[in-house]
């Protein structure tokens, strides 16, 4: 074997190791979870993700104050609209997978998250106004959790949703304390550990303003007490020991789930207007199990009948050009593990034509083989021109199911149709996956078997095994 054959099979034994590593269905080690590292430490779990249409989830109806939108409309502006899209946006960064977020009247918004784990959490997340401050405080400590007044916004009862109750004003002065900087001039949050001890905390970074003020600050005020609150509630309340320049930590007695829930909402700002949970419910799976399950033995039928067909028809062609099609179910399953890819019922039908997809380029190819075998060629240059005169058909037909793939996913986007755009990614994960498999890595097992020296002469080399 040539070096270059022997690299390119190489290429492929590792492929597909870590595609089946990633694809089983165990429990992965943590440090294996970090090949994802993309993700947020706490979604790196390598599992599949299922629509709400496979395994239900929780359905939160929210609701603004009349009052309240219209007090905060101006001119074109839309504050329940803008609500939805902040909404929108801490969902998708609690990780939940093709979440459903929609208007319902004038002053509602539904949301329904799929497979939802902590449904107090994510329904706090959801409705916490976010106002974010870094709040002065002298020499005086204050544990987290007090509520506290200051000089921003119209106090904790706006803001927190507390009402009766009186904040702790400066005892000094029996004034407000007074607010360095707000959540607007934050650039990013995160959720980190702890070095030394592992504890979740909060890592944010400044703007160039934020930043400035910041610096400025503490630089005059080296062994003060800063607080930072959340909706007039302290989180933390360090001792500056150092000049900050443009980032930092925020560390509490948090857990993952609460340093996620306040990183998300100091990510993604306050709301307009202060959302009340009108109505819960636990939503079961919109398909049902039966028809799930139909589902899945329908797919697993029509793929072993395929994995036959190219067996009984090309014989051992179709053999190899099989375990280059369960090189490409594995792909595309570490695939949906890693980015991660919610699995709807629409997305398994794009997978499953995708599917069909990746056979089809193997039929070009070997069809072609035969027309050249047939052509009198000897068996290595027949398997090489097959690939060669199949390819352009193959990229030709990929490319375009590519751009109506594209265009699907762009609408879906534009108009909410996340059926459309599920069914869009996984036919173009698919797509792409096969131009590997079908070409790739079945020429490489190809040449493997028929490029051998004196390959001609090979008991697999015979017309009846070749399918001619």
């Amino acid at each position: 074997m040539q070096r270059s054959h022997l690299w390119s099979l190489i290429i492929v034994i590792i492929v597909a190791v870590l595609a089946l590593v990633i694809a089983l269905p165990v429990q992965h080690p943590a440090w294996f979870n970090n090949i994802a590292f993309w993700q947020p430490a706490e979604f790196r779990d390598l599992e599949l993700k299922q629509g709400l249409d496979l395994q239900g989830g929780l359905q939160v109806l929210l609701e603004a104050d009349p009052e309240a939108l219209v007090a905060q409309a101006s001119g074109d502006r839309d504050p329940l609209e803008a609500a939805k899209v902040i909404v929108e946006n801490r969902v998708n960064a609690l990780g939940v997978s093709e979440p459903l977020v929609q208007r319902q009247g004038d002053n509602r918004i539904i949301v329904e998250l799929p497979g939802i784990d902590n449904p107090d959490q994510a329904i706090a997340t959801l409705r916490g106004t976010g106002l974010l401050e870094f709040v002065e405080m002298g020499q005086q400590f204050v544990p987290a959790g007090t509520l506290i007044e200051t000089d921003f916004g119209s106090g904790p009862a706006a803001t927190a949703g507390i009402t009766g109750t009186q904040g702790l004003l400066n005892p000094a002065t029996g004034q407000p304390f007074r607010t360095i900087m707000t959540g607007a001039d934050l650039r990013s949050a995160s959720v980190g550990f702890d070095s030394l001890t592992s504890a979740p905390l909060i890592i944010f970074e400044l703007s160039d303003t934020g930043r400035t003020i910041f610096r400025d600050y503490t630089s005059q005020h080296l062994g003060e007490v800063v607080a930072i609150a959340m909706d007039k509630v302290v989180l933390s309340a360090p001792t500056i020991q150092a000049v900050i320049d443009g980032s930092g930590e925020i560390t509490g007695r948090f857990t993952l789930d609460e340093a996620d829930s306040l990183a998300v909402q100091m990510q993604y700002g306050a709301l307009p207007v202060p959302l009340n949970v009108l109505d819960t419910r636990s939503v079961g799976a919109t398909l049902g199990a039966d028809s799930v399950d139909k589902s899945v033995t329908a797919g697993v039928i029509g793929v072993l009948v395929v994995l036959l067909f190219m067996i009984v028809y090309y014989r051992v062609p179709g053999a190899l050009a099989d375990v280059a099609l369960i090189l490409f179910v594995l792909i595309n399953v570490a695939i949906f593990k890693l980015l991660p890819v919610t699995l709807t019922l629409p997305g398994i039908a794009g997978f499953l034509l995708a599917t069909g997809t990746a056979v089809d380029a193997n039929v070009l190819i070997f069809e072609r083989m035969k027309e050249e075998l047939r052509a009198g060629k000897p068996l290595r240059a027949a398997v090489d021109a097959g690939f060669d005169r199949a390819w352009t058909s193959i990229f030709d037909s990929n490319l375009s199911t590519l751009i109506t793939a594209a265009i699907l996913i762009y609408f879906g986007s534009a108009f909410g149709a996340s059926s459309v755009r599920g069914f869009a990614i996984t036919l173009a994960i698919g797509v792409l996956v096969s131009m590997f498999t079908a070409v790739f890595a079945t020429r490489v097992l190809m040449r493997l078997v028929y490029q051998r020296r004196n390959a001609d002469q090979s008991a697999l080399a015979k017309p009846t095994l070749l399918g001619v």
